[in-house]
């Protein structure tokens, strides 16, 4: 026992182990389980492994070590696509989270005074935040799993995104998390003192946002219909797919709705070379009263290669609107660097043509019932997980996102929860309605606060169900400040280099210390 807590490992196996399976607990804060609660208390284990670390470099590997045990609990349901792959890409990512585990021990290593308590509630945070900040780009894989999107049942937490979006929540949950291991840790009195101010803090700063974070006005409904036609793989897998969604389209059409909305790939082939399926789908418009937003997912006419695009269809067929997806997956719709990594698609399910991307985001247009025309943002996929997208489409004037999803090669995981929770965050964010469609589930719907929308379409639904999706007016904090929450993170670790960098350069070489010392003493120098 050390500080009444059971001994560690130096070294070794054991203590290796210990560092992947603690980075693996906030995995379970995520759907499935959607343990929201262990969020705030899941990174402790980690912390207190790695403030222990005898050196330097060993708090570094536990870092390491935690970071890849993290990626792969979170993204385990890739196993079946990645294969063998998944570990060396778990390996590398990890290596993020190696100066984290520096800063942990340095901050929170022995019995931290108050500057050092107050520092880590201030500055562990922005490390992990730093390290989010990094792996969200695109070509690492884009912000899956980041720690606040954990969030987004909890009503208070959606109104500090309103705020701050995903980046400041997860600032608080890490501090939370933080000030806890300075109360386990055992740091004294003064250390439980910063440890207790650190969890009124953030509980005040949450109180905060939920009391002042203007609401969202609501402004009338439309009403959204949302096609899921189930999983159709196989040889004619596409044909089957289109002609379930014509029918269940049929079923929506005496209801009234405004906008009908399929999920990704719900066409296999482009509509230029294929009139046919173009005139089914404008004949579906003219059927329904409402516009019908597809994904088709083919190589173009017009230009080389294969592009995933959601156009909009309407009575007289596409009226031109038409968005090219942008951020493609990381081996599922390309391969980084085929010339090196290629030989991922031999021990898995990679690409093996890399899609188009497109090179503008688009707000489309479309009439509604009552005449009166609906903005509205296309996200396809994964897209849906960057804050800055969803931000720049409502900043363009988007009344409602739509984002169209397909998981079905992760049909029985936690990816299709996984992906449908981030529609809360990004509705919350923008303070605009969310609907998020999907070919074979989870579809779900979420207001302008983040709050669900009528029941969600499960993984086992073969439907068309129709929302009374709310609208709403104004900007949020977000919106018009964007990722400050992030600049004041990067700032923090920023004056926090200068200051250990002043420290360094007053420090006096050790032989010059060590002469004075001796001169003190009476002994003289050699």
């Amino acid at each position: 026992m050390r500080g009444g807590l059971p001994a560690v490992p130096d070294g070794g196996w054991s203590r290796a182990a210990c560092a992947v399976l603690a980075g693996a607990l906030p995995a379970l804060a995520f759907p499935a389980p959607a343990w929201w609660w262990w969020a705030y208390g899941a990174l402790v284990p980690w912390m207190l492994l790695v403030r222990r670390a005898p050196t330097v470099r060993r708090a570094a590997l536990d870092g390491w070590l935690g970071g890849a045990g993290f990626l792969l609990a979170a993204h385990h349901w890739l196993m079946p696509s990645l294969h063998v792959f998944i570990v060396l890409l778990v390996a590398v990512l990890g290596l993020l989270w190696a100066p984290w585990g520096v800063l942990v021990r340095h901050l929170l290593r022995g019995s931290p005074g108050v500057r050092r308590g107050v520092a880590a509630v201030f500055l562990v945070p922005s490390g992990w935040l730093l390290v989010e900040l990094v792996r969200s780009w695109q070509g690492l894989g884009g912000p899956w799993a980041l720690l606040g999107s954990s969030q987004w049942q909890v009503e208070p937490a959606l109104r500090v995104a309103s705020v701050g979006g995903v980046w400041l929540v997860g600032l608080l949950v890490v501090a939370v998390n933080t000030a806890l291991t300075l109360l386990v840790a055992g740091a004294g009195r003064r250390g439980a003192v910063v440890a207790l101010a650190g969890l009124v803090a953030c509980g005040l700063v949450a109180g905060a946002a939920s009391w002042w974070a203007p609401r969202p006005a609501v402004a009338g409904e439309v009403r959204v219909a949302v096609v899921q036609p189930g999983v159709h793989g196989g040889p004619g897998g596409a044909a089957r797919r289109f002609a379930a969604g014509e029918r269940l389209t049929r079923e929506v059409a005496d209801r009234g709705v405004d906008l009908v909305v399929w999920g990704e790939s719900s066409v296999g082939s482009d509509l230029a070379a294929r009139p046919a399926l173009a005139a089914r789908l404008a004949a579906l418009a003219r059927e329904t009263g409402a516009d019908v937003l597809v994904n088709v997912d083919a190589r173009r006419t017009d230009r080389p290669g294969i592009f995933k695009s959601s156009v909009l269809v309407g009575p007289g067929g596409p009226t031109g609107q038409r968005y090219d997806k942008m951020r493609l997956v990381p081996f599922g719709e390309y391969v980084p660097a085929r010339s090196l990594l290629g030989w991922a698609t031999s021990v898995g399910r990679a690409a093996g043509e890399d899609r188009r991307r497109g090179e503008r985001q688009v707000v489309m247009a479309t009439a509604r019932a009552d005449g009166r025309e609906l903005r509205f943002g296309p996200l396809v996929c994964f897209e849906s997980a960057f804050p800055d997208m969803s931000r720049r489409l409502t900043r363009s004037g988007a009344q409602l996102l739509v984002a169209q999803s397909a998981t079905s090669s992760f049909q029985d995981s936690w990816a299709p929860a996984q992906h449908a929770s981030l529609a809360a965050l990004r509705a919350a964010e923008n303070g605009r309605p969310v609907v998020h469609a999907t070919l074979t589930g989870v579809s779900a719907v979420h207001g302008p606060r983040g709050e669900p929308v009528g029941d969600r379409l499960g993984t086992a639904e073969r439907t068309a169900a129709v929302y009374a999706v709310p609208l709403a007016t104004g900007r949020t904090a977000y919106v018009r400040y964007g990722d400050w929450a992030v600049h004041g993170a990067l700032a923090a670790l920023a004056a926090l280099c200068a200051y250990e960098g002043v420290r360094l350069l007053r420090r006096p070489p050790r032989g010059r210390s060590a002469r004075t010392a001796r001169a003190s003493r009476g002994r003289p120098a050699r």
